[in-house]
């Protein structure tokens, strides 16, 4: 079963997908240890790790395909995966698509923001018009090799057009065929009640959760009630990671030794129970005889 068709049977159920972000294979290995159904992968976290800059469209759909592939290469999750706007104009999304869904993407979302593009959650967005992201999704649907490959329509127009007019978007964006809505830093949980009713009963809806954003932070539990249906965390992890190697760094320089970190960290040998290198080693050396390998 394809990651796409893995996730839209998952989707079918009626309790909230809670979906960590991660950035890397080993974040994405992490997660998936801890039990986690999914992952994502954000825009956001590909900018802050590979190049160490903001969220603000400097990032390529080539970059997030290698950091994609990575992941999949290493976990058997679906993954979520921020495409920005696509990259450019429709054929620019095709191309994306079609790069994405070779590097393992489950579900690829597109947002209607204007280049160039930046966080949901930092002001000074712009948008293009309702009839271009029509069309990029139009794209998007048709660049699809694997019909189970699901699409997710981001818009951020409750920032600059506001509330009604970003419902009026995410109308629009529905009316093209896709498999999902997601709309961007909605304000208040009267807010996120309204767009559950609107739009819950007939796509799934996703929820932001942005530590220091703009949207009310809850439960993953709270939000389904409400009839979200995904409940993504972006970028905690890349927050987690930076405040911790803050602490390390800030130590190390003091200290001139890990020692009193040491408590905080996993060892040699437990890092490498974790990525599972006996097994790696164990499995290599049933090729140093070829004649025990089963054909």
């Amino acid at each position: 079963m394809s990651p796409g068709a893995r996730l839209r049977r998952r989707l079918a159920e009626a309790r909230p997908l809670l979906v960590p972000g991660v950035y890397d294979a080993l974040t994405a290995l992490l997660a998936q240890q801890a039990g986690f159904e999914a992952l994502y992968l954000s825009g956001g976290a590909v900018a802050y790790t590979q190049l160490g800059r903001s969220d603000v469209g400097l990032t390529t759909a080539t970059e997030t395909a290698e950091v994609l592939a990575r992941i999949t290469d290493r976990v058997d999750l679906p993954v979520i995966v921020d495409a920005d706007t696509g990259y450019g104009n429709a054929l620019n999304v095709q191309r994306t698509v079609r790069d994405l869904e070779r590097a393992g993407a489950a579900m690829i979302q597109l947002e209607d923001q204007d280049f160039p593009k930046r966080c949901g959650h930092l002001a000074g967005k712009a948008l293009v018009s309702q009839a271009e992201m029509c069309g990029k999704l139009k794209a998007a649907l048709d660049a699809r090799r694997d019909a189970d490959t699901l699409i997710l329509a981001r818009t951020d127009a409750v920032a600059v057009e506001g509330l009604e007019a970003a419902f009026a978007r995410a109308e629009a964006y529905a009316a093209c065929g896709v498999d999902g809505l997601f709309i961007e830093a909605l304000r208040t949980r009267e807010d996120m009640v309204a767009a559950c009713r609107r739009f819950a009963p007939r796509l799934p809806l996703l929820a932001n959760m942005i530590e220091g954003g703009l949207t009310p932070v809850s439960r993953a539990s709270d939000l389904g009630e409400l009839g979200f249906r995904i409940v993504i965390f972006p970028g905690g992890t890349a927050r987690w990671v930076a405040a911790g190697l803050q602490r390390y760094f800030q130590s190390l320089a003091l200290e001139g030794s890990t020692a009193s970190m040491r408590p905080l960290m996993l060892d040699f040998d437990q890092l490498n129970a974790v990525i599972g290198t006996p097994e790696l080693l164990a499995h290599g050396r049933r090729y140093a005889d070829p004649a025990t390998v089963p054909r």
